[in-house]
């Protein structure tokens, strides 16, 4: 078993998946007291540190705590802070120089003050277009960690995509491995991928403000003039096309919008990406394909819900959350993080030391 530490860890859904393998989460460390308290609620075994990691007291005590525990493996998932380009405009100078708009830099404090075995870092795939300031210029993230570590660590970088490993869900990730050179830690094998209708094909239909017997599928409330103009959309297409069942405000006015919100998904594909707005009918890509009816309208005008969103995130339908959390915190850890199957595949890839327990 290797002992391991997280970074960000949010809520740790992502993690849900690791705690059953060869990681033994041993500490964790989150800023925000509800994400954290989800976190313990989850993981009641792990040490959570709630606060902000750019704090040098908060981070000594993590780092002895992790060097008292031996810790091996590291996952951070840091925000995407950086400098999308390298222009010249210096009104981004104070930006530039505080080191607590690059979060990804305090991971290399424990990088540098532990022994560890395996750092997984995840993000978006923009993370890896984006620059950082370092040692007086700036440089991508790829170029600094092999600046500093290459002659420790392997450096492995590669964006996956979600749905090319078991889950039902299009969602492309930035994935960083830094692994010693005397271990193997190859890239997951990808696998079929899985349709939206065989993944939730089989659950039943829902309209606006309807319960089902299934724990978690249940449908919010919708105004009727949306309901109307997504009752005439066909999978694939968006609302904001239809010239005559188009959606509107309570005084009739169009609503305007891109071409991508109020928009229906489509059976054949796994979902696109659930982000944290997964819950809003008008975001993006977010309303469920619906079935052709009779009349020649379609059903389910209305967003995924919470059971099909854990089906299409990799997360088991048995999951329980702590008390009064709001669909809304749900949705939103959900969107934050990392689909579990992912993560999973990613650490025990069929091959490598950490699925052999090394």
């Amino acid at each position: 078993m290797t002992n391991a530490m997280t970074l960000f860890a949010s809520a740790g859904i992502g993690e849900l998946n690791l705690h059953k393998g060869n990681l033994n989460f041993i500490a964790a460390n989150e800023l925000l007291e509800k994400r954290a308290e989800t976190y313990k609620f989850f993981y009641p075994d792990t040490k959570m540190f709630v606060g902000d990691i750019t704090s040098d007291d908060l981070k000594k005590d993590m780092i002895s705590y992790a060097k008292e525990k031996d810790v091996k493996f590291l996952l951070a998932t840091p925000p995407c802070q950086g400098l999308s380009s390298v222009g010249k405009n210096k009104h981004q100078g104070h930006f530039v120089d505080d080191r607590r708009n690059y979060l990804v830099m305090e991971v290399f404090d424990f990088i540098d003050n532990l022994d560890l075995d395996y750092i997984l870092i995840e993000n978006v795939p923009r993370f890896l277009e984006m620059y950082f300031p370092y040692e007086g210029s700036l440089y991508l993230l790829e170029d600094i960690l092999r600046m500093r570590y290459e002659s420790k660590y392997t450096v492995d970088i590669r964006v996956l995509n979600a749905k090319d490993y078991g889950v039902a869900q299009s969602r492309p990730r930035a994935i960083i491995k830094l692994y010693k050179k005397d271990l193997k830690w190859p890239w997951p094998t990808e696998q079929n991928e899985i349709t939206l209708e065989e993944a939730i094909g089989y659950l039943p239909a829902l309209e606006p403000g309807e319960k089902s017997n299934n724990k978690w599928h249940y449908a919010k409330e919708t105004r009727p003039e949306i309901i109307e103009a997504m009752r005439h959309t066909a999978p694939g297409h968006s609302a904001i096309a239809n010239e005559i069942y188009y959606p509107k405000k309570e005084n009739g006015d169009r609503i305007k919008g891109f071409h991508n919100t109020y928009k229906r998904m489509v059976w054949d594909k796994p979902a696109p990406a659930r982000t944290t707005y997964s819950g809003s009918i008008s975001s993006h890509n977010n309303v469920h394909p619906g079935r052709l009816q009779e009349d020649g309208t379609y059903s389910d005008p209305r967003v995924l819900s919470l059971l099909e969103t854990f089906i299409v995130s990799s997360i088991s339908t048995d999951i329980e959350f702590p008390k009064g959390a709001s669909e809304t915190f749900i949705r939103t850890i959900i969107g934050e993080a990392i689909p579990p199957k992912l993560l999973e595949e990613i650490c025990f890839a069929e091959g490598g030391d950490l699925i052999a327990g090394k």
